[in-house]
């Protein structure tokens, strides 16, 4: 659905982009994660028409952005992380409005205005003016005006920045929704935990480049491998530390209360052969593993922080 090669972007002396490559595949959920100033926003304007790269391409739905830009911006919908809602407008009316610059009027549009809202679960909101709305249904009255014109792609900048966590909730339940129905969506958030939740896959970028994607347990996975081995011991401790302090694999062993941490490089199969040594040894184990990061500390270091 979305393949994104090399894209450059500057500010002046600023790189926001320093060649992005991007793959998202139709049907995905796609979290987009990255630090604030990372280059997020910069490439969802770029992939939704609204900026000019320096250089790159932005292949979407297997439209070019940047030959055709009308035809690519009738295949998404953006939400931008800062947008304009009209508080003189009823919530139906501003609904209308941006029906009517896709060409609906009429008794027709309003069924799918309404159809729309009720999607975002503001079926009861439509006589309500925009400005006496919560900031969590102003989020999910842009969402419905980005659905108006039933895009392929949701382009969806920080589209829970500033909810509580009741409206985060709400939020992510209709998102889930929407990929149920087969949109591709691709959202982007500067916290990792609030994606992992409900993305089917995650990128993350650092300094206008892609770091690292997958899924989830995946890139956990591939960075849990550098964590310390876990050990638990019923029996034979003190001699398999001395027969494990002489194997040249084995950087450092430390205890904390019950559990012995060994730093160990090295493969799964070399991870199981560690283990078959040390029962062999004579001790008895009751857990073996690598120590399991959180998603916050796994962000922090997969952007260097």
């Amino acid at each position: 659905m979305v393949k994104i090669e090399n894209l450059r972007k500057t500010y002046g002396k600023f790189t926001a982009l320093d060649g992005m490559n991007l793959n998202i595949k139709k049907g995905e959920l796609f979290g987009f994660v990255g630090p604030n100033g990372a280059g997020k926003t910069t490439t969802m304007r770029i992939m939704s028409g609204l900026l000019s790269a320096d250089s790159g391409t932005v292949i979407v739905d297997d439209v070019n952005v940047t030959e055709s830009p009308k035809e690519v911006k009738n295949k998404i919908g953006y939400m931008p992380d800062f947008f304009g809602v009209y508080d003189n407008l009823k919530a139906i009316e501003y609904m209308e409005f941006f029906a009517s610059i896709y060409g609906l009027e009429g008794k027709a549009a309003r069924k799918l205005c309404l159809e729309m809202m009720d999607l975002v679960n503001l079926a009861d909101k439509e006589n309500f003016y925009v400005d006496s709305l919560s900031r969590g249904m102003k989020q999910r009255l842009c969402l419905a005006r980005c659905l108006i014109h039933s895009p392929e792609l949701l382009i969806l900048d920080e589209p829970a920045s500033g909810l509580d966590p009741r409206a985060r909730f709400e939020m992510k339940e209709i998102l889930r929704n929407l990929s149920d129905m087969g949109k591709t969506i691709l959202i982007s958030s500067h916290i990792l935990p609030e994606l992992a939740e409900m993305c089917t896959n995650v990128g993350i970028v650092e300094k206008g480049r892609l770091v690292v994607s997958g899924t989830v347990d995946e890139i956990m996975a591939q960075f849990n491998n550098s964590n310390p081995l876990v050990l638990r011991y019923t029996e034979g401790q003190e001699e398999s530390l001395r027969f494990l302090k002489e194997n040249p694999a084995v950087d450092n062993i430390s205890i904390r209360g019950e559990k012995v941490y060994i730093g160990f490089q090295g493969t799964a199969a070399e991870e199981a052969a560690l283990l078959k040594s040390i029962l062999e040894q004579g001790a008895m184990v009751s857990s073996f593993g690598r120590e399991e990061g959180n998603l916050e500390s796994l962000f922090m270091q997969i952007t260097g922080n």
